[in-house]
């Protein structure tokens, strides 16, 4: 199993002159701490107008930034919206960063989660489908054909060759971001990698596994022409720390994600608070204080205690046979020597044993992908639960109608 770790770029109120930039330079130096420690992946986001949950609008500038201060480490796009961006600037973009990455780019892709961001850009929820698909018919050619032209339902593109062109042939590694489970079947279905941003238990990782690799190999269906990519990842809040009672107390912010991510996506369709009249810190706060129980059991979901706990959790969902763990710990106000101390902790004590039995990993792949394995038709209908039985369950704001 691979281990990845995740930037949303939450800041939670009150910000200073300062915060904004802190929070920059110190994600920075953690995702060059976890080049030097043996992490595989580092993935960012690409938010929009999501205030304290990510600040995170241009991770092309982010990720090329890390990009000379890493060596080894997989720089992941998680994900570049298609729906407010041009498939041009796309091609162009990932292009750039995978040639100054030395050829390092993985290309996640999606669609935008809720009206906040996508009305600016004129999209509307009902569609945005459509348009992401759209436009991965039109981007996946320009990054192979000296010349392209396009004509779909959404996006027109005259004759151009757009430069320059990735490093890596035909395309960087293709992952669709599943932030709906049934999602993750799609993915495979698309024969890209599904990047599972829902919080799976280690049980429904199991199913939707099956689920994702039965489609990947028996109904593979690809929008357009573009290299497979069989990769499954889930993401899982985390922190590590000597004791499973410290970590807890260090993890304050998972709460604050699961708070923030339920304001923001819960309601289908609802505009949110006027700009700068919430704080949804103070709201968490308030509800935190309400809910004691409720934030106890958030806190013992995720890979979240101690290195001895964490081993227990990985194991199954390393049974699972999921490819890759992507961990989430900058969130809320988790310090910056917590989160360091965290990765430097698990790639100590933890990450080597299931770096170890990486290679078995990939034979049981191959397998499956031969058709040599034959994975059950698992229904995947108990498991739909996007954000898990521990999740914090979160009122609207009063003063976000």
């Amino acid at each position: 199993m691979k281990f990845g770790v995740f930037y949303e770029l939450q800041l939670p109120r009150p910000w200073g002159p300062t915060s904004e930039r802190d929070l920059y330079h110190r994600a920075l130096d953690q995702l060059e701490l976890a080049d030097r420690l043996g992490y595989d992946y580092a993935w960012q986001v690409e938010h929009h107008f999501l205030e304290e949950y990510s600040h995170s609008p241009a991770p092309e500038v982010f990720l090329g930034a890390a990009s000379q201060r890493t060596r080894r480490i997989r720089l992941g796009h998680g994900i570049i919206q298609l729906t407010t961006n041009h498939p041009a600037r796309v091609a162009e973009r990932v292009a750039c960063l995978d040639l100054l990455s030395d050829g390092r780019v993985e290309f996640g892709i999606g669609e935008g989660a809720s009206i906040t961001e996508l009305a600016p850009f004129g999209r509307t929820m009902e569609e945005k489908r459509a348009v992401w698909e759209d436009a991965v018919r039109c981007i996946l050619p320009m990054m192979r054909e000296e010349g392209w032209e396009y004509e779909g339902p959404h996006f027109r593109f005259p004759l151009r060759n757009v430069l320059p062109k990735p490093l890596q042939r035909p395309h960087p590694p293709l992952w669709v971001a599943c932030s709906q489970l049934e999602t993750i079947e799609m993915a495979g279905r698309r024969g890209m990698g599904a990047l599972g941003f829902q919080f799976l238990s280690a049980d429904a990782a199991h199913a939707w596994v099956h689920a994702y690799y039965n489609s990947f190999v028996k109904r593979q269906e690809k929008l357009t022409e573009y290299e497979a990519n069989p990769n499954i990842a889930v993401v899982s809040y985390f922190m590590c720390a000597e004791t499973d009672e410290e970590a807890r107390r260090r993890a304050d912010g998972v709460t604050f994600f699961q708070f923030a991510l339920r304001y923001y996506n819960a309601a289908k369709g609802r505009e949110r608070a006027r700009p700068g009249t919430v704080s949804l810190w103070e709201e968490y706060e308030a509800w935190k204080r309400a809910n004691p129980e409720a934030v106890r059991r958030a806190l013992s979901g995720g890979l979240i205690g101690s290195p001895e706990t964490l081993r227990r959790k990985l194991r199954k969902f390393e049974a699972s046979h999921i490819d890759q763990v992507i961990l989430l710990n900058q969130a809320g106000n988790n310090t910056h020597e917590h989160i360091c101390e965290s990765l430097e902790l698990f790639a100590r004590e933890v990450m080597p044993e299931f770096h170890a039995r990486e290679p078995e990993h990939q034979a049981w792949k191959r397998g499956v992908l031969a058709r040599e394995i034959e994975l059950e038709e698992i229904d995947t209908a108990p498991f739909r639960e996007r954000f898990g039985p521990n999740a914090v369950q979160v009122a609207r704001p009063a003063a976000a109608e």
